[in-house]
């Protein structure tokens, strides 16, 4: 199997197949397909989450983005992309707006 080293941006105008193994930074659009067996959510414990000046608030933040809060066990979903956007659990629950 031949290995390719990016030093740059890597634009597909026609779609990539392949394997991408180590981090992926930066904007995806489209479909992402993982055949590793898992996805790694992002984590943060409860006061991360309540505190907007966290990174978990002001980096990456967008509505959709999905955290798994470590304290409780559960899955949070922003709805916005500022730091107070305001995060619900998966089942709809329970919300929390960073302050």
């Amino acid at each position: 199997m031949a290995n390719t080293t990016f030093s740059g941006p890597v634009i597909s105008d026609n779609g990539f197949v392949g394997a991408v193994t180590g981090n992926i930074a930066g904007t995806v659009t489209g479909n992402v397909v993982a055949t590793a067996g898992y996805i790694q959510l992002r984590t943060a414990t409860t006061s991360q989450i309540a505190s907007a000046t966290d990174s978990v608030n002001t980096t990456g933040k967008v509505a959709g983005t999905i955290v798994f809060n470590t304290t409780l066990g559960t899955l949070k979903i922003s709805t916005g992309s500022n730091a107070t956007s305001t995060w619900v659990n998966a089942d709809g629950t329970t919300a929390v707006t960073p302050s």
